[in-house]
């Protein structure tokens, strides 16, 4: 199935002191390249970058870089500028989660043709993660009524479509969901991902 891939790198970074947290090595490599590299690999050709930094396009030459399309409306407004910046669904991947695989995206786009959003379960608040996801066309009028309502919610919109789920035991088959999902938002969030990949080896 022909799917497209974005990378989100929206938000301030305000955790991080205003540094753009994707640029922060681990294990040698940006956090950005190792996304990307993962969304490239089930996705058609190089992911779209979603970024509101001035030097986005700077980050990687190579992407296709865009701002949101509308601005302040935090994680939504970048997934909703996601999936109006082409045509079918998009695969969603939030730039500062270093340790998402292959296999759990592969597993997200080969599920995503039978409903309008997929998300993987997770163990956190929501039960699910909307920043690693399959998104269609169909979310986008959804999302565009929400936002109307001044609701930011990045699930806020799942009730207007279909969406599935790949489920939680399918998902540990793929890692461990707190570090799957895992996204460095501090200083001290980078200490425990950079001891987590020592631990991996």
């Amino acid at each position: 199935m022909s799917i497209r891939g974005a990378v989100l790198a929206g938000g301030a970074a305000r955790r991080y002191g205003g540094r753009p947290k994707g640029l922060v090595e681990l294990g040698g490599r940006r956090i950005l390249d190792r996304v990307v590299e993962a969304v490239s690999a089930v996705t058609d050709g190089l992911p779209l970058l979603v970024a509101n930094a001035p030097d986005g396009p700077t980050w990687r030459p190579d992407l296709r870089t865009i701002p949101d399309v509308r601005l302040d409306c935090g994680s939504l407004g970048g997934i909703y500028t996601a999936i109006v910046s082409g045509s079918g669904p998009v695969l969603c991947v939030a730039w500062d989660m270093p340790f998402v695989t292959v296999e759990l995206l592969q597993a997200l786009v080969s599920g995503s043709p039978t409903c309008d959003a997929l998300l993987p379960e997770s163990d956190g608040r929501r039960g699910v993660e909307p920043l690693c996801a399959v998104y269609g066309p169909a979310c986008a009028p959804a999302i565009e009524r929400q936002l109307a309502r001044g609701d930011l919610r990045a699930v806020g919109f799942h009730a207007d479509v279909k969406v599935g789920t790949l489920p939680l035991e399918r998902v540990r088959a793929f890692g461990d969901p707190d570090v799957l999902f895992f996204n460095v938002n501090s200083p001290a969030d980078l200490e425990r991902a950079e001891a987590t990949w020592r631990q991996r080896g």
